[in-house]
């Protein structure tokens, strides 16, 4: 995904629920301005159907939005709080005008994001 000159590159693993993640990862960053870390670490929520009410939602979601789904219909499974099910992935952030690199490690997996010293150009 990029704006002007910021371009950040992303996978997030997770099968069917790859797309899913990848939607909630985008909408942490653009609609929320969160960072690469942080958007990464949110809670996650994944529909392994195309049918019904069924979610799973990470145990980190808040009850109060929890109760507001149930109340609308949705069958809501809870998993563990970073939990696999949900996908895991890595970003990274290219900003040009300050020439500097910014990652993000999942939680969920086992990557990291590991600094390096910049490099002269």
């Amino acid at each position: 995904m990029e704006k002007g000159d910021i371009k950040i590159g992303f996978g997030i693993m997770g099968g069917w629920n790859q797309a899913q993640a990848h939607a909630q990862f985008v909408a942490n960053v653009v609609d929320f301005g969160m960072n690469l870390q942080a958007a990464m670490e949110a809670a996650r929520f994944t529909k392994g159907t195309f049918d019904g009410g069924d979610v799973q939602m990470e145990s980190r979601i808040p009850e109060a939005v929890r109760q507001e789904l149930a109340a609308r219909g949705h069958q809501i499974k809870l998993v563990e709080p970073f939990s696999f099910s949900v996908g895991q992935g890595e970003p990274v952030m290219r900003d040009p005008k300050r020439a500097v690199n910014f990652a993000g490690a999942d939680p969920r997996s086992d990557g990291e994001a590991i600094p390096e010293s910049p490099t002269p150009y």
